[in-house]
């Protein structure tokens, strides 16, 4: 079921839509597509994930910013963050974007990095009570598919392009000297966006279990297609692309 995507790319000429005409054009699932070069604007229809359409769009050397997703109430955001005192500097370790494609329907986009290579275990839990980390998210409210993480992360430059993949390692993971990996997977779940607001999702590396290192965060409404035109933040004065900056720096890149 198709749902739309409405992104902030920085158009400033009609090659800079050539080029994200090409790559989206390139992508499996999107049936159809407008691109605003007057309003700095990319609207999608289809089926491709949210993650698999800026990558695509940062690979032009231009960024991209979700401004909505599906329609009004029918979307949802969880920042994925470590309570492990070893990641005190980089907490934020992953994003699930989550959108409903029909009333007991969602699929999460779900992108984690910064992590040891294996196999983890994400679910929906009962709450939203992050005191002590996943530990205090309450008992299973829904399983979701395991996610392999086993890519090493490409690095993203100032002008929002991907790097090299021979730069594989981030600079919070070589700085310690881990290896460190990501994953991305696009899960489906018989849910509404309704039933899941103020409850939490787990990322375990342990089947069945939270365990100390898991990821966990909040899950909160967003903004549906065309309900978020601001370009400035009225309590930072910030525009879109300066919060973008401040994002980056706390570990969301999406």
């Amino acid at each position: 079921m198709s749902f739309q995507i409405v992104f902030a790319v920085p158009l400033e000429c009609q090659s800079c839509v050539d080029s994200i005409s090409h790559v989206l054009n390139g992508l499996s699932g999107i049936t159809s597509y407008d691109i605003d070069l007057e309003d700095n604007l990319v609207t999608t229809t289809g089926t491709t994930p949210p993650s698999t359409i800026i990558k695509a769009i940062q690979n032009t050397g231009k960024d991209a910013i979700i401004r909505g997703t599906g329609q009004p109430n029918s979307a949802a955001v969880c920042i994925l963050e470590s309570f492990d005192p070893k990641d005190m500097k980089t907490p934020v370790k992953g994003l699930a974007r989550i959108v409903l494609v029909s009333p007991k329907d969602i699929y999460v986009d779900l992108t984690i990095s910064g992590l040891g290579k294996g196999v983890y275990y994400p679910s929906i839990r009962s709450c939203g009570n992050l005191s002590e980390g996943a530990k205090s998210t309450g008992p299973l409210f829904h399983e979701l598919a395991p996610v392999d993480v086993m890519e090493a992360p490409v690095t993203i430059n100032s002008l929002g392009a991907a790097n090299s993949e021979n730069d594989v390692v981030s600079s919070a993971a070589s700085t310690i000297g881990t290896p460190s990996f990501s994953g991305q997977a696009f899960l489906h779940a018989p849910l509404s966006i309704n039933d899941l607001i103020g409850r939490s999702v787990v990322i375990s590396s342990s089947k069945g279990e939270v365990v100390d290192d898991s990821l966990c965060g909040v899950i909160a409404r967003s903004a549906g297609v065309w309900e978020n035109n601001k370009q400035v933040c009225s309590c930072s004065g910030k525009s879109v692309w300066e919060e973008r900056v401040d994002a980056r720096e706390r570990g969301v890149d999406q």
